[in-house]
């Protein structure tokens, strides 16, 4: 078994040239697996909302939300270094405001560290948790919380202007001490001047192959659903049809009075059920 992924891991893995490995998880079940499988980092996202939840976008997500689902996500795991995002308006408000939420999802998620969005304008917040101990990730280029601002979601960073905003932005984070930043939906080659300015790692999503490490929504990757599929994501495995083939197997059986058979059933002494009728 390997050691555990630490927020140290995330810097030795970024000076030995070894790729990070993310993934979501939401649930105990699914962080056992992934955890048995080797994955580095899960992070506990905000994406929950439309992923688990069923909202139409990240902003509906509570604090209560996501230290419900880190809490099952963190009894599931052993190795996994645990990364909870702090959801829409949990960090927006006030420095201590922001710090107390960040605590919550340290003490009552049991996560590891914490995810939150934005550059610059949020680089007060990010040194008042991590001066708290608790650990930072940043994230980057597309935020999903601000996509009212941006119009829907779209690829950040194309022209000079927001590159440059970009490339500040990360230069921040990494001075106010976050131990890694993810970047999401930036042009590749852009990417790639970042992850070389900075000596903390980068973790990419639609940000390219130069990233120091890639995350992925797991519900993406595994295919549980087809009505949109990022650009960005490759699906290995199609759990959808998988699934939705077994449940019509158990309802034809069912109803055709297949199953439950013999090998499913107990059974009673022939003298003592003769006594119940």
């Amino acid at each position: 078994m390997k050691e555990k992924f630490t927020v140290n891991s995330f810097l030795e893995s970024k000076r030995n040239n070894e790729k990070i490995t993310v993934l979501t998880a939401y649930d105990y079940q699914m962080a056992r697996l992934i955890d048995d499988a080797g994955i580095d980092c899960i992070l506990v996202g905000d994406s929950l909302g439309m992923v688990v939840l069923g909202y139409e976008n990240t902003l509906e997500v509570t604090l209560d939300d996501m230290i419900h689902h880190a809490k099952a996500v963190s009894r599931g795991v052993n190795r996994t270094f645990v990364v909870a995002d702090m959801p829409f308006l949990s960090y927006h408000i006030s420095v201590e405001e922001s710090v107390r939420n960040a605590g919550r999802l340290i003490q009552e998620g049991k996560a590891h560290a914490v995810k939150l969005e934005g550059g610059i304008e949020v680089i007060d917040k990010i040194k008042a948790i991590i001066n708290a101990k608790i650990p930072v990730l940043g994230h980057i280029g597309l935020t999903p919380q601000s996509v009212n601002m941006f119009g829907g979601f779209k690829v950040q960073g194309k022209d000079e202007e927001r590159a440059k905003s970009i490339i500040k932005d990360a230069l921040e984070l990494e001075k106010a001490g976050v131990f890694g930043i993810v970047l999401e939906g930036i042009p590749e080659k852009l990417a790639k001047i970042i992850t070389e300015k900075l000596t903390i790692p980068t973790i990419g999503i639609g940000a390219g192959n130069s990233c120091d490490g890639q995350v992925l929504v797991i519900n993406d990757m595994l295919g549980m659903y087809d009505d949109f599929v990022p650009k960005f994501v490759k699906t290995y495995a199609n759990l959808k049809d998988e699934i939705e083939n077994g449940v019509k197997q158990y309802i034809r059986e069912v109803k055709e009075i297949e199953f439950p058979g013999k090998e499913h059933t107990f059974n009673i002494d022939d003298d003592v059920l003769e006594k119940l009728y």
